[in-house]
Parts: C-alpha cells; sequence; structure tokens
C-alpha cells in the first residue's frame, strides 16, 4: 500500500485544506484540492506503469523519452470521484474511461449495503484500471464496484486510489479481493464510526463537492 502522506509535500496542504469546516464553506476550493490530490495521485502511479524508449526528433536533433507503453482505464466512482477522477484525467489524457453509480443504502437495524445503479465502460479485457474513489471507509462499494466491472471482462491490474481511507475498509478488500491490486492512498485515517464514516476525514465528500442530496 502507498500513503503519499507518510512523506512531506504540497500535498499535506491540500489535504489539510480539504478537512477544514471553514475552508469547505468554499466548494469550488474544495473540488480544486481534490482534482489537485487527483493529479498527483495520478503520477505516483504512473511510476509503476511498464514504460518503452521513443526517440524524438526535434528541430535541433533526437532526444529519447521513457513513454508508457500502455495506457490504464479510468474508473470513475459518482458522484464524489468526480473532481478526483478529473485530476487523473488531466494526467492520463489518453486514457479510456468508465463510469459507476454506487450509493450506500443505510436503514436501521441492518448492515449497510451498496447500490449500484449505473454503469458504463469499455471492454476491461486484460487491462490495467485504475478505481478512483476519494473515500475508502468500509471497502464494501469498491469490492461491489469490482464485481460490477467483471461484468465487462476481467482486468489483468486494478489500481484502487482514495483521497481518504480506513484501516478497516484497507483489511477487508485485502482479505476479500482475489484480483491482482495495489492500494494507493493519500492518507490512513484512524477508522470507522459507527455509521460507518472515516474519523477524523472530513464528512461526506459528495456534499462538500456538489452540496447536499435528498
Amino acid at each position: 500500500m502507498f500513503i503519499l502522506s507518510d512523506q512531506p509535500s504540497i500535498a499535506n496542504q491540500f489535504i489539510a485544506e480539504m478537512r477544514d469546516p471553514v475552508i469547505q464553506k468554499d466548494r469550488m476550493r474544495f473540488r480544486m484540492n481534490l482534482t489537485r490530490l487527483g493529479e498527483i495521485m495520478a503520477y505516483e502511479v504512473s511510476k509503476s506503469f511498464p514504460f518503452d524508449s521513443k526517440e524524438i526528433k526535434t528541430t535541433l536533433g533526437t532526444a529519447k523519452s521513457l513513454i508508457p507503453s500502455e495506457q490504464p482505464v479510468l474508473i470513475s466512482v459518482l458522484r464524489a470521484s468526480l473532481p478526483f477522477y478529473q485530476g487523473f484525467l488531466n494526467f492520463f489524457d489518453q486514457a479510456e474511461n468508465g463510469f459507476i453509480g454506487a450509493f450506500r443504502q443505510e436503514k436501521e437495524g441492518e448492515d449497510l449495503t451498496i447500490n449500484l445503479g449505473y454503469s458504463a465502460t469499455p471492454s476491461l479485457q486484460g487491462k490495467t484500471i485504475i478505481i478512483a474513489d476519494p473515500m475508502l471507509a468500509s471497502g464494501k462499494s469498491i469490492l461491489s464496484t469490482i464485481d460490477k466491472l467483471k461484468e465487462h471482462g476481467i482486468p489483468k491490474f486494478i489500481h484502487i486510489v482514495a483521497a481518504f481511507a480506513a484501516p478497516e475498509g484497507i483489511q477487508h478488500i485485502e482479505s476479500n479481493l482475489k484480483s491482482p491490486f495495489k492500494i494507493w492512498t493519500g492518507v490512513l485515517d484512524e477508522k470507522l464510526n459507527d455509521l460507518y464514516y472515516i474519523v477524523p476525514g472530513l464528512g461526506d465528500a459528495g456534499d462538500l463537492a456538489f452540496g447536499t442530496k435528498l
């Protein structure tokens, strides 16, 4: 597992601002910080990809560059992931893209369930995919998302990327996901509360980015 905040960087400023209840009132800044963090995480994930040497002829000579030998499929888990996903799309601008709708259904006295109401992806067979979801809480939505995505083909490798993660979610994925994968997170927080929200976390990322929902 990769944890971005383990090392000091400007990313920690963006994370701190996303947590701050005063700065959170500025939705545009919240979305911008989430996009910035997505760009930084995209850069880090890209280091794990295979690269090929390519010669580029300039007006003055020839230069060699290491270019990714494959492009991933970017998966956005709607709706909260949209700004985070945009950061990945800014960097992986030649990638294919897929979208899946996932929301939590909570009923008193019942376990948390995940409703997957929408999906649209290219073929995922034999491809490397990046699932961008800002909050990795219980891990149930990620596993449900992956099961749904496999209807479009079996990926060869899955990068699960979150801005904030809880240990319980990490453990749940590591115990139950059989496909080759790696987890990347901006920060690993303390725990989940009784309502399956990350503590200290930041609240509901979708609401903070786009406003409260009914």
